[in-house]
């Protein structure tokens, strides 16, 4: 009797997946390297059941696989601030374009970057009635300036480099709501599928695209061609592409396969 009541108290002590997962992204947060072996023991689960969460983890760009364990993800890809300077005019004639795709009364999910940025910029000015489930910061901030806009910000870990809010709180956010669309960027985009770099907003788009009855993608020719630490998904995944220029090739050809609508944003001329 004494056995099973002991069984029982650990089988309750056991931490869920998602604590795991919390729990190994913490520890990397103290030091850079963690082993599977030494996580397996400390959670009473099996190395196979740690090398599963390091996995999901890396998938999701939190962190990068090593021999025998996980260490921090290594990033390489501008942050926020540098990438809102960077080809600022495609940008606002994608955000200007994107802006048109969402109607009167819409359910939107919109995801953090400088491209969707000036998505929101051109909704506020536009005063388009709409509801818009958010991770960035910046995004609720600027629709929050428009009274035609209601915005709901997404819980979730502060990421200071990207103003935005990620993890298991923000995607079990958004896989508890349903909307008319999503507008999200990319890292990069290949006849293979969009991809990002940006540690943790993998996941997010992926819960985005889930929960949403279209998808629409935003992203500048200059990413055409450029893959990322995480796979989003394949390209016949989107309802439309938002760029400022066609593209060709192969990836010309999968967004065919895919049945993808390719809009183009034209760059208005500027007052002199």
């Amino acid at each position: 009797m004494g056995d099973k009541s002991e069984s029982l108290t650990h089988v309750r002590k056991t931490p869920r997946k998602a604590e795991r997962q919390e729990q190994i992204l913490l520890e990397l947060k103290l030091r850079p390297h963690v082993r599977i072996v030494e996580m397996a023991e400390r959670f009473g689960v099996s190395p196979e059941t740690v090398r599963r969460d390091m996995d999901r983890l890396s998938k999701e760009g939190l962190i990068a696989r090593a021999h025998g364990g996980a260490t921090v993800a290594t990033r390489h890809y501008p942050d926020f601030d540098q990438r809102s300077r960077d080809r600022q005019e495609e940008r606002e004639a994608i955000g200007r374009r994107a802006a048109a795709l969402v109607m009167p009364g819409d359910t939107v999910m919109i995801d953090s970057g400088s491209t969707t940025l000036q998505l929101a910029r051109f909704l506020a000015v536009e005063a388009t009635p709409c509801t818009v489930i958010t991770n960035s910061l910046a995004v609720a901030m600027t629709l929050g300036q428009a009274d035609a806009a209601e915005v709901i910000l997404c819980p979730g870990d502060y990421q200071p480099s990207e103003a935005a809010v990620i993890g298991t709180d923000t995607v079990a956010f958004l896989l508890a709501h349903s909307v008319d669309r999503c507008l999200i960027g990319a890292s990069g985009l290949t006849a293979d599928g969009f991809h990002e770099t940006v540690r943790g907003f993998a996941a997010i788009k992926r819960a985005m695209l889930e929960r949403s009855r279209a998808a629409h993608l935003l992203i500048d020719s200059g990413k055409f061609g450029r893959s990322g630490l995480a796979q989003v998904a394949g390209v016949e995944r989107l309802t439309s592409l938002v760029v400022d220029r066609r593209p060709d090739g192969p990836l010309g050809a999968a967004l065919a396969a895919g049945e993808v609508d390719v809009l183009l944003a034209a760059r208005q001329e500027r007052q002199t």
